[in-house]
């Protein structure tokens, strides 16, 4: 910072944060598509369809791995999609929180009979200049994030104490300080307190919208009678359950929802999980069926979880190669419908490891198919390119030689590669407390003379390979 004022930068912040955008608008930073997600895991790899009926600038719900800031300008021009320009009923965002911290994810692997844990690091919320550099970051986004929503839009900004204020500042500035509708507490119960001042469990939620004319779907909560008995008043109906006698009343912007807890079903291991709860709570008052829902840090991905769930289109984006699989994973758990992955130009999954496949079987069923199967033997990875500590080498080493194919955490087939796109129609993963995934793979398919079976891997570390077998 160099001891000058916050206030004092906001002007250069906001001038500098327009001119970047408009210097971005008018560069290539073109979105390519990876593959077309057909969610179908372990199943007979069949397609429900000819491939003609899926075309990528039709599917609208994607995630997109790469900078949001040139992501949102990609989507905004319509580059490997249809424009989405005033289009987007509701952006959540849950950035980075300044709270000058690393985050780190944990990878368990399965070793004589017991779960070693091997950690990688994640992302790093430290900025350079501080608040300076935090909103120098934030305010160009959120300016393309506006020209996104359309004129029923509203957008949801979940921060914490760290600089949720200095963010409102911006917000109304883009927004305009009429378009505010709330400001959400979002409690909950989570380990540690402090003796020095009030135990910190809340995070806020700004909720600004694009014009007057926003979609708002009110939803109810209980509300328990003074004494939990019942008031017996006239044309008031009234309820009660364990607790007591309470009636239906409008939610009010202080919510209490748990957090995904240790042991929750929803847990998938990533740092800065957000509850489903929470997402459906936003996207069921600020959506209707078949708006489109956008999340720009998706991080786990729940909001795309939540908006397939409740049958809204969507788009997530996310620079971090743990989010990108985390993400694809959940929404093949739930066999939803296909889903584009992309990727922006340069912005590649490294490829670091290699697989070993065994030898291919073919076998005659009734009704023109065929049972193509075959194993996996084994995986190599060059030990000294992985990004842990080198406290964790023995263990990568160690996991190695007792069973090399531990390292592997996701395989996807495309059992009819017709070289130009990669169509995933068969998918298995490791899962949270299973860190294994099936060694024999086995494909019912349309029987053919010749095909080409694509197969895409990727290990624990995010390293990708390719594959491509001609049978």
């Amino acid at each position: 910072m160099g001891g000058k004022s916050i206030i004092n930068e906001l002007p250069n912040i906001l001038k500098n944060g327009k001119i970047e955008v408009e210097k971005i608008l008018n560069e290539d930073h073109n979105i390519k598509t990876e593959a077309i997600v057909v969610p179908s895991r372990e199943r007979d790899g069949l397609f429900k369809g000819k491939i003609s009926q899926y075309k990528e600038r039709e599917i609208t719900n994607r995630f997109i791995y790469g900078d949001n800031l040139y992501t949102m300008k990609s989507v905004l021009k319509g580059e490997g999609c249809s424009s989405m320009k005033g289009k987007i009923d509701l952006i959540y965002i849950d950035p980075p929180f300044l709270s000058k911290a690393n985050y780190n994810s944990k990878i368990r692997l399965p070793l004589n009979g017991k779960t070693v844990t091997v950690e990688k690091f994640a992302y790093s919320d430290f900025w350079e200049e501080g608040v300076v550099s935090y909103l120098k970051m934030l305010y160009p986004r959120l300016l393309l994030m506006k020209d996104l929503l359309s004129d029923k839009g509203s957008i949801y900004v979940h921060l914490d104490w760290h600089i949720v204020h200095y963010v409102k500042i911006i917000m109304d500035e883009v927004f305009g300080k009429d378009m505010f509708l709330n400001e959400i507490i979002w409690n909950y119960k989570s380990g540690g307190v402090s003796k020095k001042y009030f135990a910190r469990k809340h995070d806020t939620i700004l909720l600004y919208s694009k014009t007057k004319n926003y979609i708002f779907n009110s939803q109810k909560e209980k509300s328990y009678n003074r004494g939990l008995k019942p008031y017996r008043f006239k044309g008031v109906e009234e309820f009660v359950d364990d607790i007591g006698w309470y009636t239906l009343v409008n939610m009010k912007d202080v919510w209490n929802i748990d957090m995904v807890g240790r042991t929750s079903k929803e847990r998938v291991g990533y740092a800065t999980q957000k509850p489903e709860k929470l997402l459906e709570r936003i996207i069921l008052s600020s959506t209707d069926e078949n708006s489109i829902v956008a999340d720009f840090f998706a991080g786990s991905g729940t909001t795309g979880v939540v908006a397939e769930r409740l049958n809204r289109r969507w788009i997530l984006s996310d620079i971090g190669t743990n989010s990108a699989l985390t993400v694809e994973k959940r929404l093949i758990d739930m066999e939803g419908e296909q889903f584009l992955l992309q990727g922006l130009k340069g912005y590649d999954l490294v490829h670091n490891g290699e697989l070993s496949i065994g030898e291919i079987h073919k076998k005659s069923l009734e009704d023109e198919k065929e049972l193509i199967s075959f194993s996996l033997e084994g995986y190599k990875i060059d030990i000294n390119n992985i990004p842990i500590e080198e406290k964790y080498r023995k263990i990568v080493k160690d996991v190695l030689k007792e069973n090399s194919l531990n390292l592997i955490d996701y395989i996807s087939i495309d059992p009819d590669y017709n070289g130009e796109i990669f169509i995933s129609r068969w998918q298995d993963f490791r899962e949270e407390n299973i860190y294994e995934i099936n060694r024999f793979v086995e494909l019912k398919v349309s029987k053919k003379d010749r095909r080409n079976i694509a197969i895409k891997v990727v290990d624990v570390f995010g390293f990708e390979s390719k594959y491509i077998l001609e049978i």
